[in-house]
């Protein structure tokens, strides 16, 4: 199953540690038993991956209800209810972000954030009436979001260039994620089927042979190209070779390379403008945002 919505942490939360005080290790283990959760569910990970949805669903409930005036932390790590979380628990059984906002602190806490109430995300990053997320997946969501509008930009602007060009940014890229100690383009006209050679070495003893194709959106590379490109790295004596378009793969191709005794690495338009995002190749960072978080080690005495 997958991990219930951040909202439906709230009160679980709150119920458990009105009967004890509670750590940090006993509330993930009761948050486990109560939702039925697998161990597969319990490694699930954000968006950014830098935590487990489990993990970051705890802890922003329990900053909601601290913010709240709900639980208090006595110690490091120690989570126990307060008068007006047991008041709470009294007249109630269910608790969403709406019923915190009736209290000031947490109010004026939303009020001073961009959590808000009823902020929704779906998987696919786009707004939803039914699905509560945590800050820090809002954030992780709003970033994938940003970064596939610019890959969209990147890839419509490769297109306005020449093949020339775009055979050059293939290179680029490889040389920026690291591929080889010096890359070469070939001659453009005349190449054999081969755009770019990636050495390996400064003798050039290994080589690796790039194929660029820019091709229009839905003008997929079929299994006949990739058979030339094949063919071209055979008459190079060569078992290496990476086959970058501005589209795609036809099921065929993709199937084809799996069968070949060499390796050829397919790369499609998606996965080429998020390798020039991450790897900086055509983009410039326009601003940084520091995500900061408590340094216990600097509070203990």
């Amino acid at each position: 199953m997958a991990i219930p919505i951040f909202e439906e942490f709230l009160y679980p939360f709150l119920k458990f540690v009105g009967q004890k005080d509670m750590t940090t290790k006993e509330m993930r283990q009761a948050m486990i038993n109560h939702f039925h959760l697998t161990e597969e569910d319990c490694d699930l990970k954000t968006r950014g991956g830098s935590t487990t949805q489990l993990i970051d669903r705890i802890g922003w409930a329990r900053q909601y209800l601290r913010r709240a005036d709900f639980i208090s932390i006595p110690s490091r790590g120690v989570y126990r209810i307060s008068p007006r979380g047991k008041e709470y628990l009294l007249v109630h059984t269910d608790l969403r972000q709406r019923d915190l906002m009736e209290y000031p602190e947490f109010a004026a806490y939303a009020q001073g954030t961009s959590i808000g109430v009823n902020t929704q995300v779906n998987t696919d990053n786009t707004v939803s009436p039914d699905q509560e997320v945590t800050p820090t997946e809002l954030l992780e969501s709003a970033y994938s979001s940003i970064n596939k509008d610019l890959a969209s930009e990147l890839l419509q602007k490769i297109m306005e260039q020449t093949p020339k060009f775009f055979e050059q940014l293939v290179l680029d890229v490889l040389r920026a994620m690291g591929y080889g100690t010096s890359t070469q383009a070939t001659p453009y006209v005349h190449d054999d089927g081969v755009d770019g050679i990636i050495f390996e070495d400064k003798l050039g003893l290994g080589r690796i042979y790039v194929q660029a194709k820019r091709y229009d959106p839905g003008n997929n590379v079929g299994k006949p190209a990739v058979q030339q490109f094949s063919g071209a790295l055979d008459e190079q004596h060569s078992t290496k070779g990476i086959f970058i378009t501005t589209s795609d793969y036809s099921r065929e191709a993709r199937t084809y390379v799996k069968t070949l005794p060499k390796s050829i690495v397919l790369v499609n338009g998606e996965e080429l403008a998020k390798y020039m995002i991450e790897y900086n190749v055509g983009v410039s960072v326009k601003k940084n945002y520091e995500v900061k978080r408590i340094d216990i080690d600097y509070f203990e005495e």
